[in-house]
């Protein structure tokens, strides 16, 4: 076996990448991403027994380790490589300090001394995580839910935001990946992270609001302009920020892409004129809409595809993302800000892009704007108009078998509101759904992060019509998810009380037989069935 990997839902058959990843990548990358992992644990193994010192530094370091090897997020040797320095370098300079203090506590070490300690946990690799399967399937789902709260929590970062716990879960977290613990104890692990998931999803909420505003329901354009462009993709808002500002005035329109989408829905970034809309849809056809963008590519996070020759020229990476190959765009400086002049000027001599299609999509419904529509929705809903929601955020993909997402939309009951964020609102969003009394039967919260929304808007219900239990709203949970930030959120809404959550297009591989048992005894988690059968116990609460 040259390489293992099942943190995706698209994995080979099912059962995990062993030659080469679906997503593109080779043996060579898959084995340094686990390495960076590794290494991340062994870092938070030195860090927890300093106790909390250089806390944030730590927390940043790891946040932005685990989200390179996200899925989709960075395939360049190169740069994964370096990652892996600079987390054995802070943590060889924790150990430094660490050699310092006095054996205060032998039995911390188990028997060896510190050195033998610490280089057995740089060293673990995954026989060392755990020979009982069920065992390592609850430690995936810890690890896999740690990577998507990393990312978000990246991305707060950026911004100026932080939070010290979730820093300090991280070493908790991964510390406890190498050890032996009991099946209770990695249960406990797996709600706590979850509980640190809403954490990290509503401190990149607070993050994104306060710097740009709240979302605002907004008309999106997804035609072309006869400008040449700059296509912008992934999650990062201040990457856009910057991008907008050293485009404006020079002829060049940016457009946005997948996730980038609900950027439009802040208030911040509608007094540029040449921000002009929405080119393509989801992540999995990069390939083909990046061919006829004609202009430069910005993607700034996670979902890259393997990238085609015949674009290979306008693509650029930045943040943790990275392609072979790729021009990557530098961090800012402190204080500073990135430098876009390549792409600008790159762009200045492309043509236009090539329209695809000419009509709009409405979004901007977090939780600030739909609470302002509470009284409205409401009303819908003690009237018999809105009989119930049905949640459908999560991600997108390419199997044919996320027709499924589409079908179910299609064929809900016109008296139900999709309640939408992350790419899986592409399978649906451009369908003609009507609204039920002004109220859109789709409403888009935003990125996948923006599933924080989705959870204040059913708790800020329940607390209007008086209910004990989240339980019993006329709220049903539909969700499909990919990669490692659909766990985050799987978990975060687990940790929140949200029972009978279907999840599709199927369960993830890495949880064993007996660890589903638990998560549909405990949780009532399902598998997604037929349109129909869904359908029909979804309308009757089930």
């Amino acid at each position: 076996m040259g390489m293992y990997c099942d943190q995706c839902q698209e994995s080979i058959r099912g059962t995990g990448c062993t030659a080469r990843g679906v997503c593109g990548k080779d043996e060579m990358t898959a084995k340094l991403q686990d390495v960076l992992v590794y290494a991340c644990e062994g870092l938070a193994l030195v860090a927890g027994e300093l106790n909390g010192e250089g806390k944030r530094a730590v927390g940043r370091l790891i946040s932005e380790s685990l989200f390179v090897t996200v899925t989709n997020t960075n395939f360049d040797e190169e740069a994964i490589v370096e990652q892996i320095r600079k987390t054995l370098a802070m943590r060889d300079e924790l150990k430094a300090a660490l050699a310092s203090v006095p054996d205060y506590d032998a039995a911390r070490w188990s028997g060896s001394t510190k050195e033998e300690f610490l280089q057995k946990a740089l060293t673990s690799g995954i026989e060392n995580l755990s020979a009982n399967e069920d065992m390592q399937s609850l430690k995936s789902l810890v690890l896999y839910g740690i990577k998507g709260l990393a990312a978000y929590t990246d991305h707060a970062a950026v911004l100026g935001y932080h939070d010290e716990d979730i820093y300090a879960f991280y070493v908790k977290g991964l510390g406890a990946l190498v050890k032996s613990l009991t099946a209770d104890e990695l249960t406990t692990l797996v709600l706590e992270t979850g509980a640190t998931a809403v954490k990290a999803m509503a401190l990149l909420d607070r993050a994104n609001t306060e710097t740009y505003g709240n979302p605002e329901i907004t008309t999106v354009r997804t035609g072309v302009g006869l400008n040449p462009g700059i296509l912008i993709s992934g999650h990062d808002l201040r990457d856009l920020e910057e991008l907008l500002k050293q485009t404006d005035g020079t002829g060049v329109d940016v457009y946005t892409h997948c996730e980038m989408l609900p950027a439009h829905y802040y208030p911040a970034f509608k007094k540029y004129s040449h921000f002009v809309g929405n080119y393509g849809g989801s992540w999995w056809s990069q390939d083909r809409e990046f061919e006829s963008f004609n202009g430069p590519i910005l993607m700034t996070t996670n979902c890259i595809v393997p990238v085609r020759e015949s674009y290979r020229k306008r693509m650029f990476t930045t943040g943790m993302a990275g392609y072979p190959g790729l021009v990557h765009i530098p961090a800012r400086p402190e204080g500073g800000r990135k430098d876009f002049s390549a792409l600008v000027e790159l762009a200045k001599t492309c043509q236009a892009p090539e329209e695809l299609e000419n009509s709009q999509i409405v979004g901007g419904f977090a939780h600030n704007q739909v609470l302002a529509l509470a009284d409205k929705v409401v009303d819908a809903v003690k009237s018999g108009a809105i009989r119930r929601f049905v949640v459908m955020a999560g991600c997108d993909g390419r199997h044919n078998s996320r027709q499924y997402y589409t079908d179910i939309a299609s064929s809900l009951p016109h008296d139900t509101v999709i309640l939408t964020a992350g790419c899986a609102k592409y399978r649906y969003n451009k369908l003609e759904l009507g609204d039920i009394g002004g109220i859109p039967r789709v409403l888009d919260a935003g990125q996948c992060n923006d599933s924080y929304s989705l959870a204040v808007i059913a708790l800020k219900l329940k607390e209007v019509f008086g209910l004990e239990d989240i339980n019993q709203l006329p709220i049903s949970f539909d969700i499909a998810w990919y990669e490692q930030k659909a766990v985050t959120v799987l978990l975060a809404l687990l940790s929140l009380g949200v029972r009978g959550i279907r999840l599709g297009p199927t369960l993830p591989e890495f949880l064993t037989p007996n660890v589903v048992a638990v998560l549909v005894e405990k949780f009532g988690i399902k598998p997604i069935g037929t349109v129909e059968a869904d359908i029909e116990a979804m309308m009757a609460g089930a």
